[in-house]
């Protein structure tokens, strides 16, 4: 981990030291997401973010689906549906 200390200009921006953008592979025109937490924020690429936000969703998608499965092979909700739909 690295530490370092930057100002904060009148508009509000920083400049990440060269050392930590080489360690992080940052360059031009790379997009990254500001979390604010508690008293801090935490700088992350974006592409980071959302790799892992789709994993984090890849176990609620498949639960999702074993769960609507058994909806959709209901044979007595298919009846009742056929019913409805005739009229």
């Amino acid at each position: 981990m690295a530490v370092a200390t930057v100002k904060v200009s009148e508009k509000g921006q920083i400049a990440i030291p060269r050392l930590m953008r080489e360690k992080m592979k940052l360059k031009q025109g790379d997009s990254l997401v500001l979390f604010q937490m508690g008293e801090g924020i935490l700088l992350e690429k974006s592409e980071k973010v959302e790799s892992r936000m789709k994993d984090d969703f890849k176990d609620l998608a498949k639960l999702s689906e074993k769960t609507l499965k058994k909806v959709w092979d209901n044979r007595t909700d298919e009846k009742i549906w056929k019913k409805y739909l005739k009229k």
